[in-house]
């Protein structure tokens, strides 16, 4: 008898004609209008994507004690790995975390050289802190898009997402940087991912927003209409300093009740 060899299947998504394609992209800057991308017109079919939170994202309240004169808190993001139609690794931590992110992959099955993609959803030290680690891979840190010295001129400060596979996307949702991008995966098991930085503090942000207030923000309406946008799409968010969280009914109307703007 032969032996029998396993396979991928790829299936992907089917939409109606009239939506948005890639080269025109979604008007991600506003919600509740009539060009949005119409979800309801495309149907997800089976992905072969996995999302997996490597580390689960912390921050506490200013401390008592000071070093070099300063007061300080204790944080540290959320790192995320997405394996499935392409390998990318989001917000790499502090560069202190090397050596945890290394067991990480290999725990895995993976290597640095594995990783096709890193993003970085802002600058932040805590987000970028071993984007050094992959050197193969096309790093994307908020809206700049870079191999080596070439960087990528792409439109996200035009509300255009960047398709990196399939069903997986970046968009633009600035608020807590000016340039902040979270990404959306499309999976079986959980539906529809949003790995979303520190647009969302923590799950806890939803019934008070001043945690993630206090936490700094470049222009708070523009991270409240961000945070609506990402609740609309999410069946689950990974914050950028807590665990993933469902996302339900009721959050996204509340939601949705402080983001019916449009950012600029």
């Amino acid at each position: 008898m032969g032996t029998y060899r396993p396979i991928t299947v790829f299936l992907f998504l089917v939409c109606d004609s009239s939506a948005n394609n890639k080269s025109s992209g979604r008007n991600w800057g506003c919600i509740n209008t009539k060009k949005n991308f119409n979800y309801s017109k495309c149907r997800f079919l089976k992905m072969p994507n996995i999302v997996k939170v490597l580390f689960s994202g912390y921050s506490s309240a200013v401390s008592e004690k000071e070093d070099e004169n300063l007061p300080y808190v204790h944080a540290n993001c959320s790192c995320v790995l997405v394996t499935g139609s392409t390998n990318l690794i989001v917000d790499t931590m502090t560069p202190w975390d090397r050596d945890r992110i290394l067991k990480a992959l290999n725990s895995n099955g993976l290597s640095p050289d594995d990783i096709n993609y890193v993003v970085s959803t802002h600058g932040h030290s805590d987000h970028t802190g071993n984007n050094n680690l992959f050197l193969k891979a096309k790093h994307i840190v908020g809206f700049a898009i870079s191999v080596k010295d070439q960087y990528f001129l792409h439109p996200f400060d035009r509300d255009i997402p960047f398709d990196i596979s399939e069903g997986i996307q970046v968009i633009p949702t600035p608020g807590h940087t000016a340039d902040d991008v979270s990404i959306i995966v499309n999976t079986e098991n959980l539906g529809t991912v949003v790995i979303a930085g520190d647009i969302f503090e923590r799950e806890e942000d939803i019934e008070h927003p001043e945690v993630w207030r206090a936490c700094g923000s470049i222009n708070p309406a523009q991270q409240e209409n961000s945070r609506a946008i990402i609740a609309s799409l999410a069946d689950y968010i990974v914050p950028g300093h807590g665990p993933m969280f469902r996302v339900t009914d009721t959050m996204k109307k509340k939601l949705s009740r402080n983001g019916i703007g449009c950012h600029q």
